[in-house]
């Protein structure tokens, strides 16, 4: 039979909190999946296929700089509640980023970019045309 049983002794809080992040499973951690990515060849491209859970397509900015392909993506909760007592609290808030050298051959025009239900989709060509300066795509 498991009881729930609540405790208000603040010794052992602390030694709860203390031992929830050290033993806590690193792929639970928050963010610890976020930009998982899955990177596929085909024929005339590369796709590069990115989860981004939880960050809406306004969140999300793509830049490419000397040669660098730069996902950047930002999450912020405003979001208050005076009439509600929470014990704990497991949303993501926060930034994440990922790069990816795709060469200096690439210009912004070249890469489309599509984003739906958090996963985004990058499509790099593998003939491109050059570029030098700093360069963002816009999500489809």
């Amino acid at each position: 039979m498991n009881n729930l049983v609540r405790r208000n002794n603040s010794e052992l809080d602390f030694f709860d909190q203390l031992f929830d992040g050290f033993f806590a499973n690193p792929v639970s951690r928050p963010g610890s999946r976020c930009m998982n990515t899955d990177i596929k060849e085909t024929e005339k491209s590369y796709d590069l296929i990115i989860d981004v859970p939880g960050f809406a397509k306004e969140d999300i900015k793509i830049s490419l700089e000397n040669g660098y392909l730069t996902v950047d993506a930002v999450r912020e909760e405003n979001q208050e509640t005076k009439e509600s007592h929470f014990l704990r609290r497991e949303r993501y808030t926060g930034a994440a980023a990922r790069s990816f050298y795709v060469g200096d051959h690439i210009a912004q025009e070249d890469i489309k970019a599509a984003y739906d239900k958090g996963t985004l989709t990058l499509s790099i060509p593998k003939q491109g045309s050059a570029t030098k300066t700093k360069q963002y795509i816009s999500i489809e």
